[in-house]
């Protein structure tokens, strides 16, 4: 009963995991950790808000509230939730189409948006959908998030050379509006987000662990300064409101949910995939195990109770993240402290931002989203598979071309194609005794061309068998009995860890034709699961029971006794101990 009564209590409230780690020296670690959090993404939460279409504060909303329950309801110790960058563009992407960027209209349906995707990432959650993120390939990932780095650096060249592009449109319409306006850019808005670029690249090159974003737009705002550029037709961005998240409601209307709940679907989904990866990454180097539906649950909550905090579509950041780890962090106190010290931040310094260059905000996404670029894991995919290659390519240009949305589920849909295409052909290596092992050890014929049993076939599967498989395999036993004339086939099993009641049928169907062509169908090496679905199922007993045999020697010996003893006798192959055996020795073994 007590033990129940803790499991509930974990379950409502999972910070009690952690909160017994908690102690003066963790607590240190942690405010140091979460102070440098709060440094980090000042910058960023601005600069993400831009990349939204939303106004800037509401970034750093979504960097005070996020982080907090995400911390509390989530698996990780080191997870940082918040303000992403591929997420901003998909809301900027999923809304613009409705409204204007920035406009009271933008930022409800932001917010609605925001809420939904919750509800869809905590019902996935409570329903134990955490394997999910399982079925999204780290390709997709990589393309997506290459593509969605090309769209942002796209959309900032405007700011970067001071010229006019009209929002909304195309990547392909905005970069010939860019290259016919070539002669239009302004040198004062080039200047500020040269030197904005310069200074960030430097800084952390010189020392990583430095705020660099927030030293380059310091930099950028003074050579505003020194060269009055505002006076030059610089554009500045809008002061922040010096003060805490305020109470908003997104909007519920039936005809809201029904336009915006297919976007939210894709937020939630990207949103999920991010949080997962990012909390198994970490967990690799600090030994912790991740809970996938306890993150799923604190990504939701996240999302649902800070869409009424003025907040937007957050997740888990990889940047944030990995300095939170880097930083020393133990518990996800550092998140709560990161999320605490950015609320004093913005209360003391919030009308700074005021002289902060749209231009050095500009010059900031771009190095942000040249970040987002993974181009060493690309690299590894090109030459490693390519299949792997046709689904970075293939997201790539859907997230460049197509709805943001849809490359997501463009890429995921393509994971899967070629995922059921690989089971679907499952290897089927022959095998063969190897003469020059003394225990006579079945090896594959393709790596040495051993001699084998003229009325014997032994082939090993090495994959499930299931209704995706089942043509392959059944095409495999056909042509050794059609073609090879070889009616006998002992099937090796220990590779395979399931099998459908299509992949039963197939067998028992295989096993009735060899039989009636004078041979049969054998299996060995079958594993517990496998066994007891083809027992319970009544497979077993329709194939036969003498055809199961535990390992491979014991069921050579056993189909040795029922191959035509006439070609036996004229056979110079003998590749078996039974073929050498006098037939004295056999009996008594009978």
């Amino acid at each position: 009963m007590r033990t129940n009564r803790t499991n509930s209590l974990h379950f409502l409230f999972p910070f009690l995991h952690w909160w017994p780690l908690v102690t003066k020296d963790t607590v240190k670690k942690d405010f140091l950790a979460g102070l440098t959090g709060a440094i980090i993404v000042l910058p960023q939460g601005i600069a993400f808000a831009t990349i939204a279409g939303l106004p800037p504060e509401y970034g750093l909303y979504t960097a005070m509230v996020t982080p907090i329950l995400a911390a509390l309801f989530g698996s990780s110790r080191h997870l940082i939730s918040g303000p992403t960058t591929a997420i901003s563009i998909v809301v900027f992407s999923s809304i613009s189409r409705y409204a204007e960027p920035g406009s009271p209209e933008f930022i409800q349906m932001a917010l609605t948006l925001t809420f939904l995707a919750g509800a869809y990432q905590l019902g996935f959650g409570l329903a134990r959908l955490g394997t999910l993120v399982n079925f999204v390939s780290h390709t997709v990932v990589v393309g997506f998030t290459a593509g969605a780095a090309i769209l942002i650096a796209t959309s900032q060249v405007k700011h970067i050379l001071g010229i006019d592009i009209p929002r909304g449109e195309s990547f392909a319409h905005t970069w010939l509006d860019i290259f016919h306006q070539l002669g239009d850019i302004n040198g004062y808005v080039l200047a500020i987000a040269g030197g904005t670029l310069v200074t960030a690249i430097v800084v952390r090159k010189i020392s990583p662990r430095l705020p660099h974003l927030l030293l380059a737009l310091v930099t950028g705002s003074i050579i505003a300064l020194v060269l009055d550029a505002q006076q030059h037709g610089v554009a500045l961005v809008p002061a922040i409101p010096a003060h805490l998240p305020p109470l908003s409601s997104p909007d519920f209307s039936l005809a809201a949910i029904q336009q915006l709940a297919p976007e939210a679907f894709a937020i939630a989904l990207l949103g999920l995939i991010e949080a997962v990866s990012i909390s198994r990454a970490i967990a690799t180097k600090s030994h912790q195990r991740i809970d996938s539906n306890q993150e799923f649950i604190g990504q939701g909550l996240s999302n649902m109770v800070g869409s009424f905090f003025s907040s937007y579509a957050g997740s888990g950041s990889f940047t944030r993240s990995g300095v939170n780890y880097a930083s020393g962090a133990i518990t996800p106190l550092s998140a709560i402290f990161s999320a605490a010290i950015l609320m004093l931040i913005v209360l003391l310094v919030a009308p700074l931002t005021a002289y902060i260059p749209v231009a050095a905000m500009g010059g900031v996404i771009l190095l942000v989203a040249w970040n987002l670029i993974e181009f060493k894991q690309m690299k590894v995919l090109v030459r490693a598979s390519r299949a792997e290659t046709g689904i970075l390519v293939v997201t790539f240009l859907a997230t460049l071309f197509l709805e943001l949305e849809f490359a997501i589920y463009i890429g995921v849909l393509l994971s899967l194609v070629i995922f059921l295409n690989r089971t679907s052909h499952p290897d089927i290596v022959t095998l063969s005794p190897n003469r020059d092992d003394p225990k006579g050890k079945l090896i594959d014929i393709e790596t040495k061309p051993v001699p084998q049993c003229p009325q014997l076939r032994i082939i090993r599967i090495d994959m499930s068998i299931y209704f995706g498989s089942v043509n392959h395999i059944e095409n495999k036993l056909a042509k050794i009995s059609e073609e090879q004339g070889i009616h006998h086939i002992l099937l090796v099993l220990s590779g395979a860890n399931f099998i459908d009641v299509a992949g039963a049928e197939m067998l028992v169907n295989q096993a009735r034709a060899l039989r009636e062509k004078g041979g049969n169908l054998y299996f060995c090496g079958m594993k517990g699961n496998v066994w007891q679905f083809m027992a319970q199922g009544g497979f077993i007993r329709e194939i036969g029971a003498g055809q199961f045999f535990e390992t491979k020697p014991e069921a050579i010996s056993g189909i040795y006794k029922r191959l035509d003893k006439n070609r036996c006798e004229t056979c110079m192959t003998r590749i078996f101990r039974e073929c050498l055996e006098p037939e004295e020795e056999q009996k008594k073994k009978a």
